[in-house]
């Protein structure tokens, strides 16, 4: 059931991950300000995730915006424990409360993303998948991964990569026609990200690193190009903002090489405490191994730090030459990058490259493209059991099979949901609609509140 808004269609969506706040991550901010900018365009937006801690149950966010924190325990990696079944009664009562007409699922490390989709097809509705990572093709994991990837799209109606590396990379895995993968890019929140209103001091260049402190996002690179650099460049100051099992390493060679006064360890910051540290510095470096895109990148770039990074993935398609540095992921190539950015800082306008950024990238750019997404998706023709059947068959000579058997007995446990509670006996709940001075007003009351019953960020 949709409305209009005008000549437009009103969508009704549920957005799908395991990744939601009070969790921070690229995923967990690209649902949320997609979220809430759909939402200014007209649309209905809930959001499914599973329980954090104590929260349970509805929650309300900013905006409206509702979310169905799923009692689902994360198993690991903050991922729900893979059941294929035991969501499908949950998902079907909520699409049918919310009348939803599109779902769209995030991050294919989501196994709770995984089955929503799976049962959404099955139920008949249309569905979109967003991709935000890059994975590999030979480690065990991979296969695996990859494998479950194309049994859930073999049946999606459109997909999404934030980048155009991205888009060859999940084609490939899954099999999907390219036809069908749209890429639009990340954003930011320049109004949240802006530069210092005085700029440092160039006396002592700061070079900022906020990651977490992972194999993959290249910490094994920072432990030996950080020594080097401060060997160069005796007035380099460095500070790092995250946490990780990686930590300790950055912690020995601080230690090894006597940086105590010149290595500021932060731990793990905050999101809302981002901007601050960002603007504390002159460089910001990004050491990745792989990146679909990288967020980080453009707050870093909006809170005007030239950026120097690995060329890996996305990132070369994320900012225009001037504003970032690539190198290899080589130590002796990242030096070499970051001294050349020490060079050219001079020339580097933090006003300007942020007001560059606002042209080149905001939300509701990215919503009015995702709209076009969601178009194509209902316009997509229906598909019998059979049809749906010949599509996963042709996943592979035994995967085929397996996935056909796994669809048919969610489709009989669909068929018997609905003889033991039909839909005309579930409850439409009513759409609630905040006007901004009442969202204002109780935002304002619950200020400092995280764990109220309603929640507003």
């Amino acid at each position: 059931m949709m409305g209009r808004m005008g000549d437009k269609e009103q969508h009704r969506i549920m957005m799908v991950s395991d990744f939601f706040y009070p969790n921070f991550g690229g995923v967990e901010n690209h649902i949320y300000y997609l979220s809430q900018c759909l939402l200014k365009l007209g649309h209905k937006v809930v959001v499914v995730t599973h329980a954090y801690g104590n929260r349970s149950g509805v929650r309300y966010m900013t905006g409206g915006l509702k979310v169905y924190y799923v009692p689902w325990r994360p198993f690991i990696m903050q991922n729900t424990f893979p059941t294929v079944y035991g969501l499908l009664p949950i998902m079907r009562t909520i699409l049918i409360r919310e009348r939803i007409t599109i779902v769209h699922g995030h991050q294919a490390f989501s196994t709770l993303c995984h089955e929503a989709l799976v049962h959404a097809r099955t139920m008949g509705y249309k569905v979109v998948f967003t991709d935000h990572s890059l994975y590999g093709f030979a480690d065990a994991g991979s296969i695996h991964m990859n494998k479950v990837l194309q049994f859930t799209l073999a049946d999606v109606s459109q997909a999404i990569c934030v980048s155009h590396t991205s888009k060859e990379n999940t084609v490939l895995r899954s099999g999907l026609p390219p036809q069908k993968v749209f890429v639009i890019p990340n954003a930011v929140d320049t109004s949240m990200f802006k530069p210092a209103v005085e700029r440092p001091s160039r006396s002592e260049i700061v070079i900022v690193v906020i990651s977490r402190l992972v194999y993959r996002k290249g910490t094994d690179l920072l432990v030996e190009v950080i020594p080097e650099v401060c060997r160069l460049h005796p007035n380099v100051r460095f500070i790092i903002g995250g946490d990780g099992p990686k930590r300790v390493r950055l912690e020995e060679m601080r230690e090894k090489h006597c940086l105590q006064d010149r290595v500021e360890m932060l731990g793990a910051v905050p999101h809302s405490q981002v901007q601050p540290v960002l603007v504390s510095g002159h460089i910001f470096l990004n050491s990745s191994l792989t990146e679909a895109f990288c967020i980080a990148i453009l707050e870093a770039a909006s809170c005007g730090l030239l950026t120097v990074s690995t060329r890996v993935g996305g990132v070369p398609e994320v900012l225009p030459d001037d504003m970032i540095v690539l190198a290899e992921p080589d130590p002796s190539d990242m030096v070499q990058a970051v001294q050349k950015a020490i060079s050219i800082l001079p020339n580097i306008d933090p006003q300007v490259m942020h007001n560059r950024m606002k042209e080149l990238y905001n939300w509701q750019d990215v919503a009015k493209r995702t709209e076009v997404v969601y178009d194509h998706a209902l316009k997509c023709s229906n598909q019998n059991t059979l049809e749906r059947l010949s599509r996963y068959l042709s996943c592979g000579p035994w995967a085929g099979k397996v996935f056909c058997f796994v669809m048919m007995v969610g489709f009989l446990l669909w068929q018997l949901l609905e003889l033991w509670q039909p839909a005309d006996d579930i409850e439409v709940v009513p759409d609630v609609i905040l006007s901004r001075s009442c969202d204002e007003e109780m935002l304002q009351k619950n200020q400092g509140n995280e764990e109220s019953d309603t929640l507003f960020l």
